[in-house]
């Protein structure tokens, strides 16, 4: 029992220091590329993939197969010898056979090549699937970055609330202040309290995201807060055509959906191999051996010179011996009409390979219009960024001399907390700014295939 409750006690301290762990952004992509389970799943069809392709391989070997058989004869029956007997008897027959596929139209190796595809096909699935994991994961790890300078700005804001309605309270019982300035001060504290409830819980619902995506428990689940430098931040892409031109060259989707047409050729070929003549080579080696119920293994021998008939041994090694007969043969099938069926999959094929082209063409517009768009939402938000940061120090420095003013008595609280929510909003607006402006950067930074994770 000691022993037991001492593992409980390694296991939960074990499991309570898994959940303190704060992830970093770089172990968080790790973390989703390892355990992920559709990962793991696209994982296990590259597996099945090169099975396809161990399959393929066997299509030209030889198979080989053996056959034994016992049985027991009752009344009248044909014998090994071709006569007629009537006893009972228990028999045995062996056999191996074997055959090779000379020649069935090309088709196992149009099969083989295509089972080469189906490998490239799958690690391409897999790499689109991680790239897309990998982009989820830095938006959501964004996300959370995001919302807690949210929730600082917040924060600062409740110190500066508070110290309003202090000193608000000192002018009130001085009596140079009205009670009216000390209730609007309080309620404008009451107002950023419930903003940072909201943001707090904006803040807990991204960590919440992140965990889900990552397929980890909530409890205890943190992310280290990197501070984002804003001073470096720049439009270095000018021209789409030219993350297009690269993308279309060397995304995974485009190359798996050109391996999809290769595959659909070899359907084609696949199902042309059915108007070809087979051609197999077999071979057979087979013996048996067969008892007369109560009698012994003897057979009959006749001796020309005496005119006698003398009988010999003839047990189970020798009648197997005996009886062992081989046979090679070639078997040449030849297609001559199959009610149009080798017609119709040749043409279903052809259509098919039109519709994956089709395809094709598809994913590269999709793709242009991804990049086109990712490009124009990347350079509105460094428009919007560098317009946040000129509103940011504007509305700095109303809110400096505003709150000299306030400090004086020359402008109402009232007037003083509209500047005020003017200051928070820019601040608000250049971190939103800021943080999309990075993402959207970062979306571009994955089609032109830089790494997303600096």
């Amino acid at each position: 029992m000691k022993a037991i409750a001492m593992g409980l006690l390694l296991f939960g301290f074990s499991f309570s220091q898994a959940q303190e762990k704060v992830w970093t952004l770089q172990e968080c992509v790790n973390y989703a590329l390892e355990n992920n389970i559709t990962v793991r799943q696209t994982e296990l069809d590259t597996q099945l993939a090169e099975e396809d392709l161990v399959s393929a391989k066997g299509n030209f070997l030889p198979n080989l197969s053996g056959a034994a058989s016992h049985s027991y004869s009752f009344g009248s029956y044909i014998g090994q010898d071709g006569s007629r007997i009537s006893r009972d008897s228990r028999g045995n027959s062996f056999s191996l056979n074997t055959g090779i596929v000379l020649f069935n139209g090309f088709q196992n190796t149009n099969i083989y090549k295509q089972a080469q595809l189906g490998i490239e096909s799958s690690e391409l699935q897999l790499a689109i699937l991680k790239d897309n994991i990998s982009l989820n994961v830095v938006n959501a790890y964004l996300n959370i970055l995001l919302n807690r300078e949210n929730l600082k700005i917040a924060e600062e804001q409740i110190g500066v609330s508070q110290q309003q309605v202090d000193q608000m309270q000192v002018l009130v019982d001085e009596g140079s202040k009205p009670r009216a300035d000390l209730l609007d001060a309080k309620s404008q504290l009451a107002s950023d309290q419930e903003a940072l409830i909201n943001t707090q819980n904006s803040v807990d619902l991204a960590i919440l995201s992140l965990a889900q995506l990552l397929q980890l428990p909530p409890n205890g689940f943190d992310v280290v807060t990197e501070d984002v430098d804003a001073s470096g931040i720049m439009m270095e892409y000018t021209d789409p055509t030219a993350i297009y031109n690269y993308a279309v060259e060397n995304r995974p989707e485009i190359k798996n959906a050109q391996l999809n047409i290769d595959n659909s050729e070899y359907n084609i070929k696949i199902a042309k191999g059915a108007y070809y003549p087979t051609l197999t080579l077999g071979a057979n080696m087979n013996t048996s051996y067969q008892h007369l119920q109560g009698q012994e293994d003897l057979r009959a021998v006749l001796d020309l010179e005496n005119n006698q008939i003398t009988y010999v041994e003839n047990g189970f090694g020798t009648q197997i011996s005996d009886n062992l007969g081989y046979n090679v043969g070639f078997n040449l099938n030849v297609p001559i009409f199959n009610r149009f069926q080798t017609n119709v999959n040749v043409h279903k094929a052809q259509i098919n390979k039109q519709k994956i082209e089709l395809a094709l063409e598809q994913e590269k517009q999709d793709l242009r219009s991804n990049i086109e768009q990712a490009y124009a939402d990347a350079r509105a938000a460094f428009k919007q960024f560098e317009a946040s940061q000129v509103s940011l120090s504007a509305q700095e420095e109303a809110y400096k001399n505003a709150q000299e003013s306030y400090n004086l008595g020359v402008m109402t609280s009232y007037d003083f907390e509209q500047v005020r929510n003017r200051y928070v909003n820019a601040q608000a607006s250049i971190v939103n700014a800021k943080y999309n402006f990075i993402f959207k950067t970062k979306v571009l930074d994955f089609y032109l295939g830089k790494p997303i994770i600096d």
